[in-house]
């Protein structure tokens, strides 16, 4: 076994690490976090579906799936997901093009045992022969789920359109057409692929445990030592991923969403080499810019483009697709060669005149104090992200890597920017109405490729930068340095700092994370937000209006790392801000200053408004159990609408009834906010005194907007059906308690957690009913509630019902034989996760929020859930599901969708069906808060 160099590590960061190498070549980092609640563990194999044979699309991804389903010393299907639920953990796993990521976290407590099991996979997995045909089936419900993405469909269309002979144009995801063969044939193959391939030489390991170092590696040596070294080496094509004739072509893609896109591809070697200067980061920092004279900032001047981002695209071994990609306008497709010759100028510009050590310095700053202080994640997006930086990054640089900016290289860059010329281009066009003549395999998705005249190219390779482009001055909110106040707060949990009528501000001072950063929440209620689909209609209209108004005035502060986000929600608009506290005021006063010029021109208002209808437009084409979890908030929630019905309002709304509303919406205003992080006490305090004025001169206090919620008491088993053109059916079922105490809140989480590991293994793995199958604990307006969904390509609308009422009613006796001791493991594993750590500002300040929304002002409601939890005896959770799942006539609202070969099937009906929702939901009883 060797141990190497220290690694590099954060001055914020508490943790310990060891990076070792076992005898057998496997390679692990050993993470000590003694704040940590829970362990987590990641595995990445260097294997993909580049590997897959040419004969087998989709082997790599399908055993990623079979090493789940038991172990020569765990031999039960369901037993590894189970153990992993019981003890409050979660686990899944990816396969992408070159490697294939397992991963979980659990209760530290269990995390030897939880490691046993894990290890097997890489060890003796069973493969066993009759999971091999229902394996199948599941990896063919994960292709059918996303037949209508348009992110896999144009994915599959870049792999048609490159060398054949180059890996990266294998199909991906496989498929029962792919997979096809008896079950011992495919059961050897699946075992030739896992010896060939899985080799502990080619595999990395993270452990994150509240564990000691040497502690750690003792369980990794004992349980990741038997791993067998099969010595293998990576051998893929040294062929390029586009052949000569490939470049040079225009691609056309006709999407099944509306939209207007255009990806301008430079195709760049293989990146790992560059991570020391990151010269593509300093590249896509000028290009990306969106303040004042940037390209995006023309072009929507213009009228030709909405937004842009540089630095995109696929990579791998030996290759960067580097892309521009530009959503368009209807102007900017009909203009798409100006859209394209302004890219090229904006790119002459970098190389002429961007090449300033200053320039470079600004980007290399902000990674320089987010690693100084670098925040918290959990131990399991921090085992996964680790385990796989072991594949690109010197051991020494296993975390700074990702941050680490070392200096401008001018000829570094200019080579690179060299490549970004029309000589060396791809472009991909995607929006509905093109000319196409092949449809891509599997996805069916409509293309054309043509060679892109010689006359188009002509003007880019000698670009004339145009006067309105200008490369970004010096950003005034980039700061070299920052330092957290060291001031002890005075309260455990934020308290109140000002408060007069319609208007109060909450405060806490940090004094945990020792970050100089800020979280501000400032909630703006008014009546007239969402009293109807027209005023939500608007009120949306404004957010975006006033998001769109605002960037390139607080683009520099966004570089800088001050964010902020504006969200319409039932009662009004939130404000979030975040960033260095430093510049934290100056950017709030920006935003108010801004936000009541309220100066929209009719060109943009016309365009925003084109947008808003196209996205709402779009999310009818989503996946049917995505726009049922729409549907169950626009259901339940009075001031929430369907998109559609807002979408109808919108089309006739002019810019003068925006305006009005704008007026009448902060005629009367409740304001609540959050002040939180490195704020000191009288700083919050004049914070709350200059909003209280401000506001003063626009509005008069305002009580707090109502959220209605649809009372389902007494109403039986009410049905809606959803109309989704999609080839899967899809269902929600949504249990709701009749009050908002710990207690229900208690017994509703505590029956999903409990359930939610069988139903899973019962409706997914063994009867094969869909991809996307599960339960949820789902609190709504405060009221605790319960759903169980499936998405199904197998079985309609009325065969889902019955599995889940079938599932739901033998579910008491499962409960009834769990032992006292899995009782008490399964009520701590919850309650470990309810009261999980907070791992930084960020979580803690977004829970702080949450409670203050939900009236919890003592900020203590985790806790007496908790002590609930403890007392409930598995007799308590059986009556309770006895009085509340009683009969499928009990009180529940089920929404549902008929996929399109589900319709000759026994459908789905009833005499409590909801058919005009409007009049559903004024007429019903409601709880109001």
């Amino acid at each position: 076994m060797q141990t190497s160099m220290p690694i590099t590590k954060s001055p914020n960061d508490h943790r310990q690490y060891q990076y070792l190498q076992l005898d057998n070549g496997l390679r692990i980092l050993l993470v000590e976090d003694h704040q940590a609640q829970q362990a987590a563990a990641s595995m990445v194999v260097n294997v993909g579906h580049f590997d897959d044979p040419a004969s087998r699309p989709g082997m790599a991804h399908f055993l990623e799936h079979m090493l789940f389903l038991g172990t020569e010393k765990y031999p039960n299907s369901g037993e590894y997901h189970a153990f992993i639920n019981q003890h409050g953990g979660s686990n899944n796993a990816w396969t992408g093009t070159e490697q294939t990521n397992f991963f979980f976290s659990i209760d530290a407590e269990v995390f030897e045992e939880s490691l046993d099991r894990f290890s097997q996979f890489f060890i003796a997995p069973c493969f066993d022969l009759e999971l091999v045909d229902r394996e199948r089936h599941a990896i063919e419900s994960e292709f059918s789920l996303k037949l209508k993405d348009d992110i896999r469909r144009t994915y599959q269309v870049q792999k048609e359109t490159v060398n054949p002979a180059h890996p990266f144009s294998k199909f991906s995801v496989g498929n029962l057409k792919t997979l096809d063969g008896d079950e011992k044939t495919l059961r050897q193959e699946l075992l030739d692929f896992y010896q060939s391939h899985y080799s502990a030489n080619l595999m990395t390991l993270c452990l994150v445990a509240p564990l000691p170092l040497d502690e750690l590696s003792a369980l990794a040596k004992s349980y990741f030592s038997p791993i067998e070294n099969r010595k293998l080496a990576k051998q893929y094509p040294n062929v390029a991923i586009y052949e000569a004739a490939q470049l040079g072509q225009q691609i056309n893609i006709v999407p099944l969403k509306e939209q207007r896109r255009v990806a301008i591809t430079f195709p760049l070697p293989a990146i790992d080499r560059f991570y020391k200067r990151k010269p593509l980061t300093f590249i896509s920092h000028l290009l990306g810019y969106e303040g004042k004279g940037s390209l995006l900032s023309h072009l929507k001047e213009q009228g030709l483009a909405i937004n842009l981002s540089a630095g995109g695209g696929v990579n791998g071994y030996n290759f960067k697709d580097y892309n521009i990609s530009i959503q368009l306008t209807e102007k900017g497709l009909l203009q798409l060669d100006d859209v394209i010759q302004a890219s090229f100028e904006y790119l002459e510009l970098i190389k002429t005149q961007g090449m300033q050590a200053w320039r470079y310095q600004e980007r290399a700053n902000l990674l320089k104090l987010a690693f100084k202080y670098q925040e918290q994640i959990k131990p399991l997006d921090l085992a996964s992200h680790l385990s796989i930086n072991m594949h690109h990054y010197e051991v020494s640089d296993l975390i700074y890597g990702d941050y680490r900016m070392d200096g401008l290289d001018v000829t570094q860059v200019i080579e690179l920017l060299e490549l970004m010329s029309p000589d060396n281009l791809r472009i991909q066009l995607i929006s509905p109405d093109l000319d196409t003549e092949k449809q891509a395999a599997w996805y069916h998705s409509p293309y054309q490729v043509k060679p892109i005249d010689k006359q188009r190219l002509h003007p880019w390779r000698d670009p004339d930068v145009r006067e309105a482009l200008k490369l970004p001055d010096p950003n005034p909110f980039i700061i070299e340095d920052s330092i957290a106040r060291d001031v002890k707060s005075d309260h455990p949990v934020p308290v109140v700092v000002c408060q007069e009528t319609g208007y109060r501000i909450w405060h806490k001072k940090d004094d945990e994370f020792n970050v100089p950063k800020g979280h501000m929440y400032l909630s703006l209620d008014s009546h007239q937000a969402a009293a109807t689909p027209k005023h939500a209609a608007l009120t949306r209209l404004y957010v975006e209006m006033l998001l769109d108004y605002l960037t390139e005035c607080t683009y520099p502060a966004e570089v800088a790392g001050l964010s902020y986000n504006i969200y319409p929600h039932q009662g009004g608009i939130t404000l979030h801000l975040t960033g260095l506290t430093g510049k934290q005021e100056a950017l709030l006063s920006l935003l108010i200053n801004k936000a009541r010029e309220r100066n929209f021109t009719q060109d943009r208002f016309k365009q925003i408004k084109k947008q808003i209808l196209r996205n709402w437009f779009n999310q009818s084409r989503a996946k049917p159990i995505s726009q049922l979890f729409t549907s169950l908030t626009v259901t339940l929630q009075k001031r929430s609408f369907e998109p559609q019905r807002m979408a109808e309002e919108l089309e006739d709304i002019t810019l003068d009834d925006l305006h009005n509303h704008v007026r009448a919406f902060y005629e009367k205003i409740h304001l609540e906010g959050l002040v939180y992080g490195d704020w000191l006490t009288e700083e919050a305090k004049a914070l709350g005194k200059r909003l209280d004025h401000i506001l003063s001169l626009v509005s008069s206090p305002s009580g707090e907007s109502e959220r209605e919620l649809i009372k389902l008491e007494n109403v039986g088993t009410l049905m809606r059906e959803v109309s989704v053109n999609h080839q899967d059916s899809s269902i929600i079922v949504y249990y709701q308690s009749a009050e908002a105490t710990p207690l229900k809140m208690a017994l509703f989480s505590l029956l999903n957690h409990t359930m939610s590991s069988t139903f899973f293994h019962e409706l997914r793995t063994k009867r094969q009913l869909g991809y996307m199958v599960g339960t949820g604990y789902l609190p709504l307006n405060r009221y605790p509630g319960m759903i169980f969904y499936v998405q199904s390509p197998t079985a309609g609308p009325l065969k889902l019902l019955e599995a889940i009422d079938e599932f739901i009613a033998d579910f008491n006796y499962a409960v009834m034989q769990i032992t006292n001791d899995q009782w008490e493991l399964t009520k701590q594993g919850l309650i470990n996760q309810i009261m999980e750590h907070d791992p930084n500002l960020k979580t803690r300040g977004q829970r702080y929020w949450s409670s203050i929304g939900n009236k919890d002002y003592d900020f203590n409601q985790r806790e007496l859930v908790v002590e609930q939890i403890g007392e409930l005896t598995r007799s308590d959770l059986i009556k309770f599901m006895m009085q509340k799942m009683r009969t499928k006539h009990g009180d529940r609202l089920i929404l549902f969708t008929t996929g399109e070969q589900h319709r000759n099937q026994e459908q789905l009906a009833s005499d409590n069906m909801i058919t005009d929702l409007r009049s559903f939901k004024q007429r019903a009883a409601k709880f109001n808060y």
